[in-house]
C-alpha cells in the first residue's frame, strides 16, 4: 500500500486556510490620504473571531477612518482589506450591503433617528426583512433592548434619554441583525466615568454572549482596560505598538507609557 506524502508546499496552504477562516478581518498595508495628508500609512492588522481588538490612539490619529474602511465607508488608496473571508475591493454594491448585515457600527453619536420612538429606530434596520412578521420584529427589539437593560425605553423618543441611554440605544439597534463583527467607534466619548465604565463592561457582554468579534477605537485607557484581549496601539496613521493592555502599560517607550499614567 502505498503512503501519500504531504508536501510543504500543501502543508503551509492548509495552514494558511486555516488561519483565514479563524479570522474575522485581516488588513494588509492599509493606505489612506486626504488631500495632502497621509491619514494611514501601511496598516496591518487581524481580528480574530470573538476576539476584543483595541486601536488606541490620540484624536487625529487615523481611528475612525480605519473603521470606515472596513466597511466600506471610506475607499482605501492602496493595501487589501478582507472582512469574513471577503475582499471588500472585489465587492459590488450588492455583496456589500450583504457584508454590512453581518458588521454592527456604533457611531459616536449613536446615530439615532430624532422622529422615531427607541422601538422605531430598532425596526428600522429590519425594515428590508421581508420575512419577519410583526411578532418576530417585537422579540426581536425587545431581545436587543433587554440586552442593553433598556426596554422599558421602547416608546421614548431620542430626546427624552440621557447621553449613556442613547449609546447603549444605538448599541442594540447594531446587535438587531445579531452581527459576527462589531465597530465601535469611541464608545464612551462624552459619557462620565461611571456611565463610560457601564457601556465598557456591556461591550464585554456582548462580546460573550454573541462571540462577536470587535474593533473598540478609543482613547478611554479604562475603556481598552476593560474591553481588550488585544491592543493596537496607533500614531499618526502608523501601527507602533501591540500587545495586552499588561505588556504594553510597562512599555519603556515614552510615548506609549503617557497614556497609561
Amino acid at each position: 500500500m502505498e503512503t501519500t506524502t504531504i508536501t510543504d508546499k500543501t502543508l503551509l496552504k492548509s495552514k494558511d486556510k486555516i488561519k483565514a477562516t479563524a479570522l474575522a478581518i485581516e488588513i494588509k498595508n492599509l493606505e489612506k490620504t486626504f488631500g495632502n495628508k497621509c491619514v494611514l500609512k501601511d496598516i496591518s492588522l487581524t481580528l480574530a473571531k470573538g476576539e476584543n481588538l483595541v486601536v488606541l490612539g490620540k484624536s487625529g490619529s487615523g481611528k475612525s477612518v480605519l473603521i470606515k474602511c472596513i466597511v466600506g465607508l471610506i475607499e482605501p488608496d492602496g493595501g487589501t482589506l478582507t472582512v469574513l473571508s471577503e475582499n471588500i475591493a472585489e465587492l459590488e454594491e450588492t455583496g456589500l450591503n450583504i457584508l454590512r448585515k453581518n458588521v454592527g457600527f456604533l457611531f459616536q453619536s449613536a446615530a439615532l433617528y430624532d422622529s422615531m420612538t427607541v422601538g422605531e429606530n430598532l425596526e428600522f434596520p429590519l425594515r428590508g426583512e421581508h420575512s419577519l412578521n410583526r411578532q418576530e420584529l417585537d422579540s426581536l427589539v425587545k431581545e436587543a433592548l433587554e440586552n442593553v437593560g433598556l426596554y422599558d425605553s421602547i416608546n421614548k423618543m431620542p430626546s427624552e434619554l440621557s447621553g449613556g441611554m442613547r449609546k447603549r440605544i444605538g448599541l442594540a439597534r447594531s446587535l438587531i441583525l445579531k452581527p459576527k463583527i462589531m465597530l465601535y467607534d469611541e464608545p464612551t466619548t462624552g459619557l462620565d466615568p461611571i456611565t463610560s465604565k457601564e457601556i465598557s463592561h456591556l461591550i464585554l457582554e456582548i462580546q460573550k454572549k454573541y462571540n462577536t468579534a470587535s474593533i473598540i477605537i478609543t482613547h478611554d485607557i479604562s475603556c481598552a482596560k476593560i474591553c481588550a484581549n488585544r491592543i493596537l496601539m496607533i500614531r499618526d496613521g502608523m501601527c507602533v505598538a501591540e500587545g495586552t493592555f499588561n505588556e504594553l502599560e510597562k512599555s519603556e517607550d515614552p510615548w506609549i507609557r503617557s497614556f497609561f499614567e
